[in-house]
């Protein structure tokens, strides 16, 4: 009897600390991405975003499609589109400007990395021997209209 009425205590306590464990364990913020099913880059971004705090969800067919239906112009696209929290990443934006977009909610479409600039996340393998090339991170606006975000040189 002492046995099962420790079982119990055991049990309960248990119980009542379940919950706040749970709210403790915060779930990383997932990225939907589409991407090209032969890019390597996109899985190297993929890889960035994910250590730097992303779950990466990937989609190997529908990029232009996903681009045109998020209503990112086809100026500012790239290898690989992505979504997170209703903002479109296009292309190889490092992971400091997302969860920068994230906290500041502007009125946007999402931003951009076009072109593939080499030394950005993604483009900035061994293969690359540290070369890294001056890029921006661009705001799209609501009217399509780029302004800088944050500019890496």
């Amino acid at each position: 009897m002492k046995l099962v009425n420790q079982q119990r205590r055991l049990i309960t306590l248990g119980l009542v600390l379940l919950p706040s464990f749970s709210f403790a364990v915060a779930e990383k913020p997932l990225i939907t991405m589409w991407k090209s099913p032969t890019c390597g880059c996109c899985k190297d971004w993929a890889d960035h975003v994910e250590k730097n705090g992303f779950t990466v969800k990937a989609y190997t067919v529908g990029n232009d499609e996903i681009r045109k239906k998020l209503g990112m112009p086809d100026q500012f696209g790239s290898c690989h589109t992505a979504l997170i929290g209703g903002y479109a990443i296009e292309g190889h934006v490092p992971a400091k400007e997302i969860k920068r977009l994230l906290v500041e909610k502007p009125k946007a479409i999402g931003l951009a990395v076009p072109a593939m600039p080499v030394g950005s996340p993604g483009m900035d393998g061994p293969e690359y021997r540290g070369r890294k090339d001056p890029y921006d991170v661009l705001l799209i606006g609501l009217d399509g209209k780029p302004s800088i975000y944050q500019s890496y040189i």
